[in-house]
């Protein structure tokens, strides 16, 4: 009886050996192998108190100017035409942490002095890339 268990662990190595072996001569084909690897956020999470300015060149586009050369795209789900009045500002409420990193996370309302004040529903928010951050015309531009 004691060979036999003996016989069964032998065998339970081999086994295992054949199988290491078999994995170690299929890891160059893998690594070789391109990886679909996830492309970058194009929206990273900023803070509020890094947003430096605000241009909107329709009812339904924002464009924040955060830090010196950070553009984002904040895409509005029911615009408000108020945003091309003059002597408007932009009204962002916090509630809970000041990082923004979805559209979700701005609490927007267009205001002017008189009082008035309408709420803003962000729909989506996108960090431009410099080169279509450049392509905004300049009156757009909120830097």
């Amino acid at each position: 009886m004691n060979r036999h268990i003996k016989g069964v662990r032998r065998n339970a190595i081999r086994a295992g050996l054949l199988s290491l072996a078999v994995a170690c001569a299929t890891l160059p084909a893998q690594a070789a192998a391109p990886s679909a690897a996830p492309k970058p956020a194009r929206t990273p999470c900023f803070f509020i108190t890094q947003w430096n300015g605000w241009k909107s060149p329709s009812p339904n586009v924002i464009y924040l100017g955060v830090n010196l050369h950070d553009v984002y795209k904040v895409d509005l789900s029911a615009g408000s035409p108020q945003l091309q009045w003059p002597d408007v500002h932009l009204v962002s409420r916090t509630v809970g942490s000041d990082s923004i990193c979805t559209a979700i996370d701005l609490q927007l309302e267009v205001a002017d002095s008189n009082g008035f004040r309408a709420p803003l529903i962000a729909a989506k928010l996108t960090k431009l890339t410099t080169e279509e951050a450049a392509a905004i015309p300049r009156k757009y531009r909120p830097n």
